[in-house]
């Protein structure tokens, strides 16, 4: 079968629907729903799940090592899982999503492209996940239904990864929030499958429901746990590839995990674009349509937040409109490379909810992360007394004994300013 070239790539055409397309991985439960989902429109995705040291070795080969971190990471894991031979590469096709904004991330797709024609590959086309319009490839199109569904898995995948995190710590039986979560990921896409749960009112009906049987695992609350923030930039915050298995990690430091969910970051990527054509001007039909945009986010952000506290003792996040509002004492709307503002808007979010001993994720390479991150933890501390933040730098060379050694040393400061007598199972466990 001869391959479309158009712009120096090789296009995803409708011929192609039978091919296997590799998507890295990020947020499991989200991405487990989106898989499901592509897979209702024909798509054969497959999220991989290879996070050996070959992943960064293939992605040092392949890209300079002055690129950000999570650049090497997607691309070696992609090369990786290529070289396995598991996978035809005259069969197979790679996702890759492209922001659009100021960050380099845009322009990761040219570098997995440079890669492959190096590794071998120049025949696999690379699709990319965008809803900017930056690139178009005739096989594969996000249609409308596509797009609510999408946006469904992150607002269920929000709900489920914050009930998880503050179960899994203290449930009596081991399991039984993994279980649950499986049970949803299976349930949701389930219904999807069947043209059902992603409208509006489906979400609203369908969101409390998942709170109550969460609230209904057996717990122990008896045990002392440290609560713990995480932050940083989008895929080394949430990928276990990419920070070492930071949540296994603090879980197995007696630690209940908050991690700020997807859904903010998708109303500050909107939101941005209403900032540009405040500061800038710009289209007037294109700033309605952002308004619009925003109303609709805003209401279902508020569907997942009431599903929250609808059941049990959960703690519940604040919006959106709240932690822009606090950030604007430090750091103004414009500052929107990257995580920009919101990085430091969600570690003000995180201190203020009792979060306060915080893990802030830097990846090697990510300029902004640097200074919206680590560039404010003393301002946070001057503004906040009582906060631990803890900068953990990630790139090829950093080791997981010294990032794990530099986080326990913030969590025996925890446990020194809540009055920690030494006593606890933590501490035990860690003599």
């Amino acid at each position: 079968m001869s391959k479309k070239v158009i712009e120096d790539r090789v296009e995803f055409t409708k011929d192609m629907m039978d091919y296997t397309i590799l998507a890295p991985n990020m947020l499991e439960i989200h991405f487990n729903l989106l898989v499901n989902i592509f897979g209702q429109y024909g798509y054969k995705v497959e999220l991989l799940k290879n996070d050996s040291r070959t992943v960064i070795d293939e992605g040092l080969k392949y890209v300079h090592n002055d690129t950000c971190y999570p650049a090497l990471l997607v691309i070696g894991q992609l090369i990786d899982a290529l070289n396995t031979g598991k996978y035809n590469p005259d069969k197979t096709a790679l996702f890759i999503t492209q922001s659009g904004g100021g960050c380099r991330a845009s322009n990761y797709i040219h570098l997995l492209r440079k890669a492959l024609r190096k590794a071998g590959y120049p025949q696999v086309p690379v699709i990319s996940l965008n809803l900017s319009g930056l690139e178009k490839n005739s096989g594969f199109k996000i249609r409308l239904s596509m797009a609510l569904k999408m946006l469904s898995a992150v607002i269920y995948g929000d709900l489920i990864m914050l009930l998880k995190n503050q179960v899994e710590p203290y449930e009596v039986n081991k399991g039984d929030a993994a279980k649950l979560t499986q049970k949803w990921i299976d349930d949701l896409s389930a219904e999807m499958q069947k043209g059902k749960g992603y409208s509006f009112f489906e979400i609203k009906k369908t969101l409390p429901k998942i709170t109550e049987s969460f609230s209904k695992i057996p717990l122990d609350k008896s045990i002392t746990k440290t609560k713990v923030g995480v932050v940083g930039e989008i895929y080394v915050k949430y990928s276990p590839l990419a920070n070492n298995h930071l949540e296994e990690f603090l879980f197995g430091q007696d630690c209940e995990v908050m991690v700020p969910g997807l859904m903010g970051f998708i109303n500050f990527k909107v939101d941005n674009r209403l900032e540009d054509i405040k500061l800038y001007g710009g289209n007037p039909f294109k700033k309605i349509a952002m308004r619009i945009a925003m109303w609709y986010l805003s209401k279902v952000e508020k569907n997942l937040l009431d599903a929250a506290g609808a059941y049990g003792d959960f703690n519940v996040p604040a919006p959106y409109a709240h932690i822009k509002e606090i950030c604007t004492k430090i750091i103004g709307p414009g500052c929107k490379m990257g995580e920009g503002w919101l990085l430091t808007a969600e570690m003000m979010e995180l201190i203020e909810s009792g979060y306060g001993n915080i893990v802030c994720a830097q990846p090697f390479g990510c300029l902004p992360n640097h200074i919206v991150g680590k560039g404010m933890i003393r301002k946070l501390k001057e503004m906040y007394p009582q906060s631990n933040i803890v900068p953990i730098d990630y790139d090829p060379g950093a080791t997981k004994v010294n990032q794990e050694n530099r986080i326990k040393l913030m969590l025996a400061i925890a446990k020194e300013n809540a009055g920690c007598t030494g006593d606890c199972s933590c501490c035990s466990m860690n003599k």
